[in-house]
């Protein structure tokens, strides 16, 4: 039975390796996107069966997500648009902070619904314009 998990865990990971070997930058940022909202997820399940390590590991993953997201931003040729992301990162990190130091499943819920909407904007960019830049 434990050889079985330990395979099926081997082949879960198997595949967002495999993706990001091939995956565009554009599709890289979908997946940082996805990752942080998947970590979110699981913390938000930790933190309501009181599992304490895997909430904080789970939200420190998260941050760390959030914080390559705002790494990547160019500030300098992004203007307005890249000043407010980073904000934005920044706003959601410090929320992760305070949803894990006081155990608040609305504060995880806030940065969740936030990570979507500019998921969704990213999604919804043109094929041709992703080749474009």
């Amino acid at each position: 039975m434990y050889a079985m998990r330990r395979e099926l865990n081997q082949y879960r990971q198997a595949g967002p390796i495999a993706e990001i070997a091939v995956a565009d930058p554009h599709r890289l940022t979908q997946m940082l996107f996805e990752g942080a909202l998947e970590r979110i997820a699981v913390a938000r399940g930790a933190m309501a069966q009181g599992n304490i390590p895997l909430k904080g590991l789970k939200i420190g993953q998260a941050m760390d997500i959030i914080g390559e997201l705002r790494n990547a931003l160019d500030l300098e040729r992004g203007g307005e648009l890249a000043a407010n992301l980073d904000a934005l990162y920044d706003y959601m990190i410090r929320r992760l902070v305070v949803g894990n130091a006081r155990n608040d499943p609305a504060a995880l819920e806030e940065v969740a619904t936030l990570l979507r909407e500019i998921k969704a904007g990213w999604d919804a960019i043109p094929e041709q314009m992703r080749k474009a830049s």
